[in-house]
């Protein structure tokens, strides 16, 4: 490397000849910085979720690349936050590509002390199966006046503070028409 050229890699130098008197631009960029491109310059979509930590429901954006979650970050379009994220909300990108997320459906039967992997449509009926029954054993025709009340005691719904209003308006159609009376949700205003 001759003197001319190790003179032109000096920031200093290309800070002092060149158009960036401030040194906060071209200047200041090495060769490895100059070929930099940004995480989410390969996504091929952003969806538009809210953070899961906790009550506040701070935007966030999703970017997806190859059916592949990438990056999250803040969404600047997001009344709530208007793009920030605490440290939890930033994290998220680990909560969701991290290697000790559960990927598989995990049961234990009564009184068995190991898991075992269930596929996705067994575990789904096995849901099913144990709506219905509680709903069954629950179920009341009349109350004690002899008022026909039809509905069940048999379960109840607490929603979460990060459902958003169309999703509490279907919980609240779906455990209606199940005949549920205890339909709460925990969301903050």
């Amino acid at each position: 490397m001759g003197p001319r050229r190790w003179l032109e890699g000096w920031p200093v130098f290309r800070q002092l000849t060149g158009g960036d008197p401030l040194g906060r631009g071209k200047a200041a960029q090495s060769p490895l910085s100059a070929g930099l491109t940004a995480r989410t310059a390969d996504a091929d979509h952003v969806a538009r979720s809210v953070c899961p930590f906790c009550a506040v429901g701070c935007g966030q954006r999703v970017h997806v690349a190859d059916d592949r979650v990438i990056q999250i970050e803040g969404d600047p379009d997001s009344p709530v936050s208007r793009g920030r994220l605490c440290p939890k909300g930033s994290a998220s990108t680990q909560l969701v590509t991290g290697p000790q997320r559960a990927r598989k459906v995990l049961h234990r039967r009564p009184y068995a002390t190991d898991w075992e992997e269930l596929d996705l449509d067994t575990a789904m009926g096995m849901v099913v199966e144990r709506v219905l029954d509680a709903r069954a054993k629950g179920w009341q025709d009349v109350d004690e006046h002899d008022a026909r009340v039809r509905r069940t005691l048999g379960f109840a719904s607490l929603g979460g503070a990060t459902l958003d209003n169309e999703e509490n308006y279907l919980i609240k159609k779906l455990f209606t028409a199940l005949g549920a009376l205890q339909i709460e949700n925990q969301a903050r205003i």
